[in-house]
């Protein structure tokens, strides 16, 4: 089923997001997705386990390093 996300990564107790942020979209761009971030979130779509995949993968990557928040919106009402 086609989707579209918006993610949030939250990391926590550190003083500059940018690395933490520039991490995540190296991980959805290793999957194979374009993301549009603005000031607070993340956008993308596509096929929902893919995504799915990339969230895991990304939290995985991120929680290795960082105490991590992700709070994920999943829609199949606007996919475009």
């Amino acid at each position: 089923m086609k989707v579209q996300a918006e993610i949030c990564i939250y990391p926590l107790r550190i003083e500059s997001l940018g690395e933490a942020i520039e991490t995540f979209r190296k991980i959805f761009a290793r999957h194979d997705f374009t993301v549009t971030t603005s000031s607070m979130s993340s956008f993308t779509s596509g096929e929902m386990s893919r995504i799915f995949d990339a969230c895991r993968d990304c939290f995985d990557v991120l929680a290795d390093t960082y105490d991590v928040v992700m709070e994920i919106k999943i829609s199949n009402a606007c996919s475009s």
